[in-house]
């Protein structure tokens, strides 16, 4: 507290509600100091994959998390919003809307841009031509791995030839790779070589609905490839159903398979799909992000400044 006080900060800005946050948000509360904060992991939606066991705790567990989440951010003066839907979720819990913005994130497509296919990638990987199934993520239960799983099953029992190639690593890979012996596990790996992966795949598939944005989504229509993912979280709101992807319903196996077959039967859909992704993403600009971050820290930090109090 005294080398805050010797810093003498205009504002203060919390990345997360986590100990530390609770800290900041009660100093900067009895300095009266105003307060941003970015919504960044949509906990809430963890509960039930990490409750699965015990679920006669999942409601009381999830009443205590809105509870402590409705008082912290309700306490802030502008909270960022990565997604619409995920502000609507918010709302219903009892945050104010009008300590929200909405805050997108940014792309870099210099990095994720179909320029990067390399057309022997995928052969030395998979060890043939088929088409690949790109799922990347980490590989952790909340994002709906179970489905996954059963997406892969689902392919195999069409007898279609195809890769699933899974580019992430996580607590859940080993029960992963045991649930998907015939898939391609590539572990961790760098920007530039998920740059690759990417523009070299047929298909993305994603059916996590806990994110509070997606970014791989966005990476994935930078790249020119087609994404079939679950219709929730904040990653659905980049899908245009049939225009630029597709979204499911997010624990029904069938309807990915049903699309993912679709796609790659479909030579001008997934050209539609590459064409609408690959203009879609191009408006998420980090420039313009961070001009809208730096006005608002200033329009905070003036409050202070000429002694405003809300």
């Amino acid at each position: 507290r005294e080398r805050l006080q010797e810093f003498d900060p205009h504002m203060v800005h919390i990345a997360t509600p986590s100990l530390l946050g609770e800290f900041g948000l009660k100093y900067a509360n009895q300095e009266k100091l105003p307060v941003i904060s970015i919504y960044h992991t949509h906990f809430i939606s963890y509960i039930d994959y990490y409750l699965k066991s015990a679920p006669f705790l999942i409601d009381f567990v999830k009443s205590k998390v809105i509870e402590s989440q409705r008082m912290f951010y309700n306490r802030c003066d502008m909270v960022y919003i990565p997604s619409e839907s995920i502000a609507t979720e918010l709302m219903e819990i009892g945050i104010s809307p009008l300590r929200m913005k909405i805050w997108k994130r940014g792309i870099d497509t210099q990095l994720f841009s179909p320029d990067k296919k390399d057309p022997h990638l995928m052969r030395r990987i998979t060890g043939n031509n088929h088409p690949v199934v790109l799922f990347a993520s980490r590989l952790v239960w909340e994002k709906n791995l179970e489905t996954l799983f059963r997406i892969y099953d689902g392919l195999k029992l069409k007898n279609i030839p195809f890769n699933m190639v899974i580019a992430g690593d996580g607590t859940a890979r080993k029960i992963a790779e045991n649930r998907m012996p015939d898939a391609v596990f590539t572990g961790k790996v760098e920007h530039n070589v998920l740059a690759e992966l990417y523009a070299s795949a047929s298909v993305f598939v994603f059916p996590s609905v806990s994110e509070t944005y997606g970014n791989v989504i966005l990476e994935a229509m930078a790249s020119g490839l087609p994404c079939v993912i679950a219709d929730g979280g904040g990653s659905a709101d980049f899908i245009e159903q049939g225009v630029n992807g597709f979204k499911c319903d997010p624990y029904n196996e069938h309807y990915y398979i049903d699309k993912i077959i679709m796609l790659l039967g479909d030579k001008n859909m997934r050209k539609q799909f590459i064409t609408e992704g690959l203009q879609y993403s191009k408006a998420f600009d980090w420039g313009q992000l961070a001009e809208t971050y730096f006005k608002d820290v200033k329009k905070l930090a003036a409050r202070v400044a000429v002694g405003i109090e809300e």
